[in-house]
């Protein structure tokens, strides 16, 4: 029996097969560039160390594992008088920076309250590019998170990019706790899909790759260029991404130049985090879809088509969730509506979870066997990858009408050595 008056009926299964096409064409997108993830990159030449790099760490009661940070970049192979690590140390109340000066740091003091980390690389890059000799005194800069280790190529590899003519690049990120609980290996698995079935994938097709968060690096003629650093999102990263795709900068992917990040480890964490993402991401499309889709149609830019998708994603993944919903709400109402019109209700919760676990899963598989990493030490994580993956549904939603601008610090307290997390690595 049809409970719903026939022009209604006719609105919205029009409606649904509507988004439904554009759902399967937003899907086909990520699934055609996820193939060139099978590719092999074109090898960067190798150049003798010549630039200089100023390394930045904005750091918030961070004096558990800031150390570590500083040590890991003392042991870089590079030589030690390119490079200067510079922490700013901001809304502090434990002694992050008596540790960072006794390990070797430089200290910039922030005379300001900042509210994220944005604020503080505006602090920091503004303070070299309006200095007397500042700008000249460096060649790049590196940003870092100081929860972070810090591979001894890394600059190397930073410093063969920029000889190449490179003016952004983006490092690999790794977990120096990638099995401490279920959620690590879930985030684990999530920065093994974006370095591979993201950056990597773009690389190889010449496209831009896309930062997030810690381990990129930036020229000092970009950053003018720019007008410093000029993000107000809450994810900086990807603000200053788009800003790059709209200046005709391509962030390069640097597969070599790795960073090992700590991860999350329980759920009331990721949410925090994830939801401070997806705010951010939210106020970079509501700053930025206009600039970038009018770059893409009149320029064909590429670069900020790609961003732009990609900042849709919170709400693609929104309207997914309700268009399913919806169809799951005229199917109990007898009303012939779906891909498979003739299944019954149960039937098709069955065959949509199983089919979308499938998905998380085997996607989840295929990123850690082309980073070659372990399956077995993965088990939990790509078990729970779907849920990782679902949970963001409701953060998505709550996002679209309680827009946070606050930025919840996550306590770091994984305060291990370069070389621990080399030999979990290597196991």
């Amino acid at each position: 029996m049809n409970f719903i008056p026939s022009t209604l009926h006719s609105v919205l299964t029009g409606l649904l097969w509507f988004t439904s096409f554009l759902l399967i064409l937003y899907g086909l997108y990520y699934f055609v560039i996820a193939l060139f993830s099978v590719r092999r990159l074109y090898s960067v030449n190798t150049r003798a160390p010549e630039n200089k790099f100023a390394i930045l760490i904005a750091a918030r009661n961070e004096a558990e594992v800031i150390e570590h940070l500083i040590r890991s970049l003392k042991l870089q192979d590079y030589p030690k008088e390119l490079y200067e690590i510079f922490v700013i140390p901001n809304n502090c109340t434990d002694k992050t920076k008596e540790i960072a000066e006794i390990a070797g740091a430089s200290i910039l003091t922030c005379p300001i309250k900042t509210k994220s980390k944005g604020e503080v690389l505006s602090f920091a890059v503004d303070t070299f590019l309006n200095s007397t000799n500042g700008s000249e005194r460096f060649d790049a800069f590196c940003i870092f998170d100081a929860d972070n280790l810090v591979h001894p190529n890394f600059l190397r590899e930073m410093n063969h990019l920029l000889c190449s003519g490179a003016h952004a690049a983006q490092g690999r990120r790794e977990s120096k706790n990638p099995t401490d609980t279920i959620i690590s290996s879930c985030y684990t698995i999530y920065y093994n899909s974006l370095n591979r079935l993201y950056n990597h994938s773009r690389s190889a097709l010449g496209l831009s790759s896309v930062v997030n968060g810690t381990g990129f690096m930036f020229s000092t003629t970009a950053i003018r260029n720019l007008g410093g650093w000029q993000t107000g999102t809450l994810t900086e990263d990807l603000e200053f991404s788009a800003l790059c795709a709209l200046n005709g900068i391509r962030i390069h992917w640097s597969p070599n130049a790795v960073v090992y990040d700590e991860q999350p480890l329980t759920f009331v964490q990721s949410w925090h985090q994830r939801k401070r993402w997806s705010s951010g991401m939210q106020q970079c499309l509501r700053k930025y879809w206009q600039p970038l889709l009018r770059s893409a149609v009149k320029r064909r830019n590429l670069h900020c088509l790609d961003i732009l998708l990609m900042f849709l994603a919170t709400h693609v993944q929104v309207v997914g969730f309700l268009s399913f919903v919806l169809t799951l709400l005229l199917s109990a109402l007898n009303i012939s509506y779906s891909l498979f019109p003739q299944t019954d209700l149960a039937f098709r919760l069955f065959l949509s979870f199983d089919t979308s676990y499938f998905a998380a899963s085997a996607t989840a598989v295929a990123a850690l066997m082309l980073e070659r990493k372990s399956l077995s030490k993965h088990l939990w994580g790509i078990l729970f990858t779907w849920l990782f993956l679902t949970s963001w549904i409701p953060i998505n939603l709550l996002c679209l009408f309680h827009k946070s601008e606050d930025w919840k610090p996550i306590d770091h307290v994984k305060g291990v050595s370069l070389k621990e997390v080399l030999s979990i690595q290597s196991d």
